[in-house]
């Protein structure tokens, strides 16, 4: 009788069934990725509801987005763009195509992003008569460890801060990761963005404001031990909001020539 345990036959079986298991593989994560797609969309879509105040439990997310309109916007120009469709347009893989993106002097990134990209999305919340009621900015920059990403959503007078809120970060947990804390994001609705001169006026202070701090209104308790990261959603902030960010396009939209 012959000898079935030989060394060949072995790491021959191996060998089939690595490959079987690879070709499973394989074939579950095709088919599984429109599902992880939808589903990353899906939690996209709710940071955005969140941010703005308007999330809602017991209702589905893709019901509750209808009322969002997402448009693009021309960051060189501070203007809506009409060749982009806003659902399609893919920002992040935009910031790193040179044919999409600028790079930036580092003199001039302060929010650590090396390179902005030429289009920009922006999701607008209308009233019940079509008048904007809220709108909702990307913004992104460096910390200590990661870059955060995340949504600043604005009031009709796009002066005042709705809410703030990041979806993807790599912040130690109980130190920059204090971003995400219920506590620390209720702290950001009613401050107020652009001073008199028009500057951005709204930072993330070190330490805590009160009632006595001069300009309060302008200002955000920095996350106690996290220096750094409070830094970064300073600068995020001023980068956005300023003049190579998203300050044309308000001045634009206030005059309603976006």
């Amino acid at each position: 009788m012959a000898n079935n345990d030989t060394i060949q036959k072995t790491v021959i079986v191996t060998l089939m069934l690595c490959i079987v298991c690879s070709v499973v593989v394989s074939a579950a994560s095709v088919m599984l990725k429109p599902a992880q797609v939808a589903n990353k969309q899906l939690d996209f879509n709710k940071n955005i509801l969140a941010a703005a105040g308007l999330l809602k439990e017991g209702i589905p997310v893709a019901q509750q987005f209808e009322q969002v309109e997402t448009k693009v916007v021309d960051l060189r120009t501070g203007r809506f763009s009409l060749d982009l469709d806003g659902v399609k347009y893919d920002q992040r893989k935009a910031a790193k195509d040179p044919k999409l993106s600028e790079g930036i002097d580092k003199k001039e990134d302060i929010a650590g992003i090396s390179r902005r990209e030429h289009y920009a999305q922006v999701y607008l919340i209308n009233n019940e008569i079509g008048e904007l009621d809220k709108i909702i900015l990307p913004i992104r920059g460096y910390g200590l460890w990661s870059t955060l990403y995340g949504f600043l959503a604005l009031e009709a007078d796009l002066q005042t801060i709705v809410g703030i809120g990041y979806y993807e970060h790599g912040e130690t947990p109980g130190l920059g990761g204090e971003v995400d804390n219920p506590a620390w994001k209720a702290l950001w609705p009613g401050k107020q963005l652009y001073n008199s001169d028009g500057g951005v006026g709204l930072t993330v202070i070190k330490g805590q404001v009160s009632d006595s701090t001069p300009d309060a209104i302008y200002k955000i308790d920095g996350l106690s031990g996290a220096t750094l990261t409070t830094n970064g959603v300073d600068n995020m902030i001023k980068y956005w909001l300023g003049e190579s960010g998203y300050a044309p396009f308000i001045e634009n939209l206030k005059a309603g020539e976006a």
